[in-house]
């Protein structure tokens, strides 16, 4: 195996100095996590000013939200689609067995079968797929239906407190 070595650049873009930290990072063996003012510190031995890093920890913040919504958005969309499924199965199974019981064969009951399978396939579709423009628009919707819903339960929850006191 012939000995490979690199010719290091004397000078890094961005891209790449963000790339080799986040190695280095990745690599750095260690159970322990860094504090805030941890964080601060290295910002600044990296001349990164206060309001730049304070500017990216709120918006790594506000990803880290968003993320966490969605994830419970998907779990949401697939414990329906997981529902519907379990409704699809059961009722067709006694379909399926009544048509049999009766018929001595599958008739009518393969029509229930396949078209409703079809709606099923396409819940799952859509229950399972977490990108593009429907998807953003349910997901909106569902963010909307839940701030509406947890500031209702707060005003009800000071009015309660009010009417109590």
């Amino acid at each position: 195996m012939p000995d490979i070595n690199p010719q290091y650049p004397d000078s890094y873009s961005q891209e790449d100095i963000q790339a080799i930290l986040n190695l280095a990072i990745a690599n750095h063996h260690t159970d322990e996590e860094l504090s805030r003012q941890q964080l601060w510190e290295i910002a600044a031995e990296l001349d990164i000013s206060n309001s730049v890093i304070q500017a990216a920890e709120k918006s790594w913040l506000e990803q880290k939200t968003i993320d966490r919504q969605r994830s419970a958005f998907n779990l949401v969309r697939r414990q329906k689609f997981q529902q519907k499924l379990t409704k699809y199965a059961i009722v067709n199974t006694f379909l399926a067995s009544f048509n049999f019981i009766l018929a001595g064969t599958l008739s009518w009951s393969l029509y229930i079968l396949l078209f409703w399978g079809l709606g099923v396939a396409l819940s799952g579709w859509k229950a399972y797929q977490s990108s593009g423009e429907e998807y953003e628009r349910a997901f909106q919707r569902w963010s909307f239906q839940n701030d509406v819903k947890q500031t209702v339960a707060t005003v009800w929850t000071k009015v309660q407190q009010v009417l109590q006191a």
